[in-house]
């Protein structure tokens, strides 16, 4: 009897387990569907604006909080991630302060990567008359699907003069307080001239999606401005979109291709694509953290980097710190720094903006910051990556089966 029963319940289990795994699967793929359907391109023509790049956290974050406490009219932030710590602290304090007096002050997080927002914080936060908005909340239908896609953007609008795109987001790790972290190694745009307009309103098509506001066509957000000296571009993306700008920029390298992320999790096409270069003589190198800060990540690389170690690139493991910079350079012609990761989340599943630049002086300003990294780094070999380890073939082996979710 006691068998039987044991049996059945087995029985239950396995049909539940089923249905819970065709639900999750079911869920996704209509509601990816149901995305790609939705979304349309919004990348702009050649820009000209004036950059500066910040490559550590103290420094920016001094620069960001000043322009923050100098706004007049209007504060538009985007972050992914705001923690509850001193930084995020003072950072809230600088914009309920600016909104107490007068100045206009939206700002959007994603839900899930900013969790640790409080609801008093947000209660706080509106009535210092500051406009709160989550984005990309988990909603039905397709409750898996939308718990997966995030808004991974990181920007930053001020009177519609200044703007700040990059890989900071904040907490007291972007300021080196995360011991087990060290310092933090990340790229930063600041921005002015007249394409901060276009970061403006790619700002405000996503507050309109989340807060429901629709302010895009008042002028007042998009003041008259010269034009910068840098040529450049933004390419905002989600849904599958910056899969196909990585494979056009890669097939445009003649001579070298640097990467730089702190997940390395590519496609098969993006993969390839690599290969190929390698093939037709480029020289690929690829700077990723030597210590990782999610778990598995590192591990779902190792597969990608082997073959690529083994067709003759070069593999750069950071070890001042750890490396969050987003970043790929294309011969001496075109360099890319924006929020997007080089893995499968950041090119199926996160909406996310990078900026492509074209000018000379300021492409061997980065490949200089580069060039410091890799001194940083050790190199991984082949040697390294296929010594015994059962520890971490297991975790390889996981980690390729949950690539695209981390």
């Amino acid at each position: 009897m006691e068998e039987g029963l044991l049996m059945h319940l087995a029985l239950i289990l396995s049909g539940l387990f089923f249905l819970i795994l065709l639900w999750l699967v079911l869920d996704f793929q209509l509601g990816k569907k149901k995305n790609l359907s939705l979304v349309s391109r919004n990348e702009t023509a050649i820009l000209h604006g004036n950059f500066d790049i910040f490559t550590h956290g103290k420094k920016l974050f001094a620069d960001y909080f000043h322009e923050l406490r100098n706004a007049k009219q209007h504060i538009h932030v985007l972050f992914y991630i705001v923690k509850d710590d001193e930084i995020s602290e003072e950072f809230l304090s600088i914009i309920k302060e600016k909104a107490r007096a007068g100045v206009e002050v939206r700002l959007l997080l994603d839900r899930l990567g900013s969790w640790k927002v409080k609801k008093d914080t947000i209660e706080a936060l509106r009535e210092a008359g500051v406009r709160f908005a989550f984005s990309n909340t988990i909603k039905p239908p397709f409750l898996f699907y939308s718990s997966q896609t995030r808004n991974h953007r990181k920007i930053t609008i001020i009177d519609g003069k200044i703007g700040y795109l990059g890989g900071f987001n904040i907490g007291k790790e972007y300021i080196d307080e995360e011991p087990s972290l060290g310092i933090w190694r990340d790229y930063h745009l600041k921005i002015t001239g007249r394409s901060v307009n276009f970061l403006q309103s790619e700002f405000l098509i996503d507050w309109h999606e989340y807060a429901g506001e629709d302010i895009l066509g008042n002028p007042m957000y998009f003041p008259v401005m010269a034009d910068g000296d840098i040529r450049h571009r933004f390419v905002p993306t989600e849904a599958g979109q910056l899969e196909q700008n990585y494979l056009t920029l890669i097939q445009q390298a003649n001579q070298s291709l640097i990467i730089g992320s702190p997940y390395f999790i590519p496609c098969k096409k993006i993969l390839a694509a690599l290969l190929s270069a390698i093939k037709r003589g480029v020289q690929v190198s690829i700077i990723v953290p030597y210590t990782a800060d999610h778990l598995l990540v590192q591990e779902a690389s190792f597969r990608y980097l082997r073959k690529l170690i083994r067709a003759g690139a070069s593999v750069y493991q950071y070890k001042k710190g750890f490396y969050h910079a987003k970043t790929l350079v294309i011969d001496d012609k075109i360099c890319d720094i924006g929020t997007a990761n080089f893995d499968k989340r950041s090119m199926y599943l996160n909406k996310e903006i990078n900026c492509y630049i074209y000018d000379p002086a300021f492409i061997q300003r980065l490949k200089d910051i580069l060039k410091k990294d890799m001194n940083d780094s050790v190199r991984l070999t082949l040697e390294a990556l296929n010594k015994p380890n059962p520890s971490r073939t297991l975790k390889e082996g996981i980690a390729a089966v949950i690539s695209y979710f981390l």
